[in-house]
């Protein structure tokens, strides 16, 4: 997930972000908030919210004098007081979005305390948002939604201090709220909903589509039955009987989920059922509302298994073929972020594409991984008994370790130190040398690699005269020597022959190189995409993909010779993916019909249609421009 800003704007924004985030996190006093009773009431006509909000929290420390919460710059605060009625000092920081009230007398650790906050304000969506640059409230006439990342009340430890909460939302009438009523489970609610009209109804879901996207109800819901049926067949019942789904608009992001309610973009909703999306975002009914993450640290095990959900259900979908497809993906974004560690996630700026490569990309990878050490049935396992023992509860790595610990009977602390504690990735290499022995052939072989404390299980496929053979050998430090008998003589030996682990290896290196001039050209950040680009043709000159992203970035920048030049590498090169075939004939088409040279430019658009390939539309594009020149619209 990636918005349109400079490189250097966005950098500044997270550097400021993570300095303002650490300040504020030594200036906090620790709190836990245990239950919020909120009243708002949503004005459509003057796309406002009005409400009062009474926080009961308890002191994490000694001396706490004041207390310190996140709530949205465009709500003003018009009194504080405590729990007998006094007036409360409170200052606004626009900086971190906080608000910072001073307590009558400090709180001894373990004592509780009660505030109520006054506040109103305009939220049409068009206001700076706690998350840079994407929208979590807006009030329309006919619709609004307030999402719990907005910080439409006081948010204490945002995504880690579960709460209780009683919500009573006053609407319009001919309006109903979706998201109040009483919450006696501790987690995130708050996320409210404003709708009209009759929801479509499929199972136990009531789904909330407007224009367009009404046509896709049916669709969704049919999808939304089996994705459930099958997560529930992963992990246990739902935290909610009833989920109700409910379209935002444009600028929020593709998904959210919040308890027993789902939002979703008309991006995200599409012209096609995204199951990709349904799947990650009902998988967090498990893995951020049943239970969540202890800190922000530990956030690789919501994100991480909301991704591996997705490809959970692709593969019951389509085939093993799709899971080995999503795998490889994930790990090559994984690997396009080389720190923090997956454990110090809570140093990245909330929704960067940093953070979505690291928390959810290598953390899906993790689980895969872990998938791989332990075995399917142990796994399968693993993934009902946390849900079942922290039900309601926050969770940290260290116990979904010693779950994982108990329900495999192995000691995987190496596991989790490797791929959670610490950065890095391994690159194998094998030598080995057959001998013939009285009952067949042996390989004395070692696979070499440059983490010292790397210690991973990894397979050996041993190509012989008859059938091939497998063998599990431990890899440990950079030199680790292994002894395999077989029957028939060995041809050739692979390592990871399934590409379990997460791993450098010369093809990945090229995707991974790719995959960054990706977001840096996504950031508009044209010549460091560039970089990137040469990087992956530096390891393989016959780079298709590599060249055909150079020559998109000299398209974009009206460089055309440039452009029609690195085509034309996409055409000699490897042409791998397939699809870059018939989009570099598409777009040296593009290029003659501006330079004034219809007849190669039909040429082109004649080549492309006979590849077949309809990848995106390919083929309704060469036919659309060869029945008029393509022509660029100017900006």
């Amino acid at each position: 997930m990636f918005w349109n800003r400079t490189k250097a704007t966005a950098l500044v924004a997270a550097a400021l972000a993570g300095v303002f985030a650490a300040q504020a996190q030594e200036r906090r006093p620790r709190i836990d908030v245990e239950h919020y009773e909120i009243k708002a009431e949503i004005s459509p006509r003057t796309q406002s919210l009005a409400a009062t909000a009474e926080v009961r929290f308890v002191a994490l420390e000694d001396n706490v004098g004041s207390v310190v919460f996140e709530l949205n710059n465009a709500l003003n605060v018009s009194s504080v007081v405590d729990g007998e009625g006094r007036p409360v000092s409170a200052t606004r920081s626009q900086q971190d979005f906080t608000v910072r009230a001073s307590l009558p007398a400090p709180l001894a650790k373990g004592a509780a305390a009660r505030l109520v906050f006054k506040y109103d304000g305009r939220l049409s969506g068009a206001e700076d948002s706690p998350v840079y640059g994407l929208k979590f409230a807006a009030i329309q006439n006919d619709f609004a939604f307030l999402m719990y990342p907005a910080r439409w009340f006081p948010v204490n430890d945002y995504t880690a201090d579960r709460y209780t909460a009683g919500i009573a939302v006053t609407v319009p009438d001919g309006f109903q709220a979706l998201g109040a009523g009483q919450f006696t489970q501790p987690s995130f609610p708050g996320s409210i909903a404003m709708v009209r009209g009759e929801p479509a109804l499929f199972g136990g879901a009531k789904l909330y589509f407007r224009g367009e996207q009404a046509s896709m109800a049916q669709a969704y819901g049919e999808e939304m039955g089996k994705v459930l049926a099958h997560l529930t067949s992963l992990y246990g019942l739902p935290p909610t009987a009833s989920l109700s789904v409910v379209e935002t608009e444009a600028g929020t992001p593709n998904g959210y989920s919040a308890p027993g309610l789902l939002f979703l973009s008309p991006k995200g909703i599409g012209q096609q059922v995204n199951a990709r999306l349904l799947a990650n975002q009902l998988a967090r009914q498990w893995w951020m509302v049943l239970l969540s993450p202890k800190t922000r640290n530990d956030l690789w095990i919501a994100n991480g298994f909301a991704r591996y959900s997705e490809m959970l259900y692709l593969e019951q979908a389509n085939g093993p073929g799709a899971l080995e497809s999503e795998v490889r993906d994930a790990y090559i974004e994984a690997l396009t972020v080389d720190d923090p560690p997956l454990g110090q996630a809570g140093r990245l700026e909330d929704y960067s594409p940093e953070y979505w490569a690291l928390t959810a990309g290598k953390g899906a990878a993790v689980v895969h991984m872990l998938r791989y050490v332990v075995g399917d049935e142990v796994f399968h396992k693993l993934i009902k008994a946390v849900p079942d023992k922290f039900a309601w509860k926050p969770v940290s790595t260290d116990d979904f370790r010693l779950v994982a610990d108990a329900v495999s009977g192995q000691k995987l602390d190496y596991f989790f130190l490797q791929w959670v504690n610490s950065t890095g990735a391994p690159e194998f290499k094998l030598e080995y040398t057959v001998f013939r022995t009285q009952k067949g052939f042996r390989v004395n072989g070692k696979v070499s690699q440059d983490l010292d404390l790397f210690r991973m299980p990894v397979d050996l496929k041993i190509e012989t005269e008859g059938n091939p053979e497998e063998k599990r050998v431990e890899v440990s430090g950079t030199s680790s020597e292994f002894v395999v008998e077989t029957f028939g003589k060995p041809r050739s030996l692979t390592i990871d022959p399934a590409g379990r682990v997460l791993r450098y290896s010369d093809p990945v290196r090229v995707a991974v190189a790719i995959r960054r001039g990706e977001q840096f050209a996504e950031l508009g950040e044209f010549g460091d995409s560039l970089k990137e680009y040469q990087r992956a043709l530096e390891v393989n000159r016959n780079s298709s993909l590599a060249h055909y992203r150079v020559a998109e970035v000299f398209f974009l920048q009206n460089n055309y010779q440039s452009a029609a030049n690195e085509f034309r590498e996409v055409l000699n090169g490897d042409l791998e993916p397939k699809w870059t075939e018939v989009w570099a004939r598409i777009n040296l088409g593009k290029i003659f019909d501006i330079t004034g040279q219809r007849e190669r430019a039909v040429n082109e658009y004649n080549l492309a249609i006979r590849t077949k390939d309809n990848t995106q539309g390919a083929q309704e594009e060469a036919a659309k421009y060869l029945k008029e020149p393509f022509e660029r619209k100017t900006r």
